[in-house]
């Protein structure tokens, strides 16, 4: 029996998404989420076949939730489902390991269809041209980033300080800025207002 986690905070949507997920396995066990910590313990409660992830959710905007997931669980399959079906933001969330991207605007057969692939363990995407190369080059600098480094990304994104994501991690300050030398370098910028001014452009 699949195991199927859908975070959407809309429950509209989300009813939406239990439909097509009924229609896609029908014997499956599906768990409902509002927020990405909602998600991340649904996650840490048992094994999970899939993952139906919002990109916008009540904690959580843009590719952080995806990057934060596949850290934290890369075995586990996430399809991003979003409104935004720009060329650019499906690339991205397939590069940064999402094993699929349903459009909101998908008609239901085509949602179950999407779900149904990316079970039998296919990629399902809208068809879309591929990425130049400053963008492919943008993305696999995102990609070189480790689990820890992806997190302190996001920390300054947000702006907190050196000290605050520490505290957040369980780490020391000097952890944390030994890190950012190396995310720095990775990202091939001089320092954090240059990371935050990338990660945004990104929408990580």
């Amino acid at each position: 029996m699949d195991r199927i986690v859908v975070a959407d905070d809309h429950p509209l949507f989300r009813a939406a998404l239990r439909s097509a997920v009924e229609k896609a396995s029908a014997d499956a066990q599906i768990v409902e989420c509002a927020s990405l910590a909602e998600a991340q313990a649904a996650l840490g409660a048992g094994p999970v076949d899939l993952l139906l992830l919002d990109l916008k959710l009540s904690d959580v905007d843009g590719m952080t939730g995806l990057t934060l997931i596949r850290a934290d669980h890369p075995a586990v399959p996430v399809a991003v489902v979003s409104a935004s079906e720009e060329a650019p933001t499906i690339r991205r969330a397939l590069s940064l390991g999402a094993a699929g991207f349903i459009p909101k605007s998908a008609a239901l057969p085509e949602m179950v269809e999407a779900i149904q692939a990316i079970l039998e363990g296919e990629t399902w995407a809208p068809e879309v041209e591929a990425a130049g190369e400053e963008e492919a080059d943008l993305q696999a600098r995102i990609a070189s980033l480790t689990p820890s480094q992806l997190r302190i990304l996001e920390g300054l994104k947000v702006g907190r300080l050196n000290k605050q994501i520490a505290f957040d991690l369980g780490v020391t300050e000097a952890t944390i800025k030994a890190h950012l030398t190396s995310v720095f370098r990775k990202l091939g910028v001089q320092n954090r207002t240059q990371a935050v001014i990338l990660a945004q452009s990104l929408d990580i």
